[in-house]
């Protein structure tokens, strides 16, 4: 098999499972309980909650753990809201994951003043209108880090100065972009950031919510003192312990994983480019994760090059892994002024730890072959590549 869906969820690291297998056969303690096998659990804790913060350039106590990146994005908007009633606005981009915008759609219903910030046809956001938009209403300005689908990197650091000029809060998720490129809370600037677990070689069903110190900010799930009062409920001891682990191997990791793999995403770039006819790359083509490799293959339904590729071993994705079962066309897509044949037709592999060059190897002999195939069946004609 051919895994070409890391942005969708990675595989978990042999180290992670080794540490998850290890906490699980000796420890079952309730991190909350005050006898010594509730103490090692918390003690645990503790530990993942270091190794995360230190990943970011945090500190311990600014990092929240949370059921998934979702819950956490969910938090950052609705608890600074519910902090800062006075401040009834709040500014998305046009391509933010749903869990973002099904949020700011929620907050709308409610009353609150939401504007969405355009994208130009690169997927970069519009830096004139941010600053149009943030007012002194504003209680928060929420723009992603990376985009799960096309790639580009927004430039946060800007988008935290214009925030914060007009007193602001800033929230990135960075969900995409951690253990990806670089990402360090002060270099960024923002008062909360989004990560996750399954994104980085952990477990599925663990995020985190990293908040700057003196950030105002409500619980979103309420019931026990767990997360320091901000987020209820028994602790999934097991799923940190995890996430800590994959954070504690992520700067190693990355320092050789990022060369290589950056040299594997510009092989399978240039072979695609040069052997499929009639492809166009969606996103930034410079200033973008580089593992994310988005393309529009005119004539063909994304759907039948996904299955086809299935066939072959090959496992990719049609798009956003989240809108996988929606027949609609993706609205990062629409954002950045895709045209619907091209929409329509858009594939995306995202490469990560544990592709290797036979891998690359292994998709330059089947996927311009299986397109050549799939548009001679449907009796496709090239036409000129529209604009």
């Amino acid at each position: 098999m051919v895994y070409f869906d890391n942005n969708a969820t990675t595989p978990i690291d042999p180290q992670v499972a080794e540490r998850m297998d290890a906490f699980m056969r000796d420890q079952f303690g309730n991190p909350s309980s005050l006898y010594p096998i509730g103490r090692q659990a918390k003690d645990s804790l503790t530990e993942a909650r270091e190794h995360v913060a230190q990943a970011l350039g945090a500190g311990k106590g600014d990092i929240y753990f949370t059921g998934s990146g979702t819950e956490a994005d969910n938090q950052a908007i609705l608890g600074v809201l519910d902090a800062l009633p006075d401040k009834p606005e709040i500014v998305v981009s046009a391509i933010e994951h749903p869990a973002i915008l099904e949020t700011a759609a929620y907050c709308e219903r409610k009353g609150i003043q939401v504007t969405y910030v355009p994208v130009d046809r690169l997927g970069s956001i519009d830096l004139g209108v941010l600053r149009d938009a943030v007012t002194p209403r504003t209680a928060l300005v929420s723009i992603m880090h990376a985009n799960n689908e096309i790639g580009t990197i927004q430039p946060i650091p800007l988008v935290a100065e214009i925030a914060h000029e007009k007193g602001a809060l800033v929230h990135t998720d960075a969900v995409q972009s951690f253990g990806k490129i670089d990402v360090d809370v002060n270099v960024l600037g923002v008062d909360l950031l989004t990560v996750s677990s399954h994104k980085i070689y952990g477990p599925k069903g663990v995020g985190a919510l990293y908040v700057r110190k003196g950030t105002p900010l409500q619980p979103f799930v309420h019931g026990g003192h767990q997360e320091r009062g901000l987020r209820a409920g028994t602790e999934n001891t097991i799923g940190i312990v995890g996430f800590g682990e994959a954070a504690r191997i992520l700067p190693e990791r990355m320092k050789r994983d990022k060369p290589r793999l950056t040299a594997l995403a510009a092989r399978l770039r240039a072979g695609l480019e040069a052997r499929v006819p009639k492809i166009r790359l969606n996103g930034h083509p410079e200033n973008r994760v580089p593992t994310t490799l988005s393309y529009g293959i005119l004539g063909l339904e994304a759907e039948a090059i996904l299955l086809g590729l299935a066939t072959k071993g090959i496992c990719i994705s049609t798009g956003s892994a989240c809108s996988e079962d929606s027949d609609e066309v993706s609205h990062v897509l629409k954002a950045i002024g895709l045209r619907p044949e091209f929409a329509r037709s858009t594939i995306r592999m995202s490469l990560g730890r544990f592709n290797t060059d036979a891998d690359v190897d292994t998709a330059l002999d089947v996927i311009p072959g299986m397109i050549e195939k799939l548009r001679r069946i449907s009796a496709w004609e090239p036409e000129e590549m529209p604009s």
